[in-house]
């Protein structure tokens, strides 16, 4: 329990929501092999073993002309992946369309932002 309480104390939670999140995680790694859960900038995310996230496999693949079973050869061979963690990605998404959508959403919204702040100061400079 003093470990479970530390973590709390480093992620500025309280330990009953790290028991919570880390149950929640475990479920949904049980569930999806080949997913697991990793924090950054933008919190924690679903992504694949020493990988891209989840969010980033879903939006290339919607972004390829291919479809089915070619779009997952694309897309693993670009991306330097195996098309089962392709598909380990697929599987995920199927479960939590909405979690992942919303990661693409604010990706874009992120990269539209710095984009225009990139513009701004290009033409400060003009």
């Amino acid at each position: 329990m003093a470990k479970l309480e530390a973590q709390g104390r480093r992620r500025g939670e309280t330990k009953t929501r790290t028991a919570e999140r880390l149950i929640e995680e475990g479920l949904r790694m049980e569930g999806h092999p080949g997913i697991v859960f990793r924090d950054g900038p933008s919190g924690r995310r679903a992504g694949l073993p020493a990988g891209p996230d989840v969010w980033e496999v879903i939006d290339t693949l919607r972004n390829t002309e291919e479809r089915g079973d070619e779009a997952v050869a694309v897309v693993a061979e670009w991306a330097g992946l195996s098309t089962a963690q392709v598909r380990a990605a697929v599987r995920y998404f199927g479960e939590f369309p909405d979690e992942v959508d919303e990661r693409i959403r604010r990706h874009r919204e992120d990269a539209d932002a710095e984009l225009a702040a990139w513009e701004r100061a290009r033409e400060a400079l003009a």
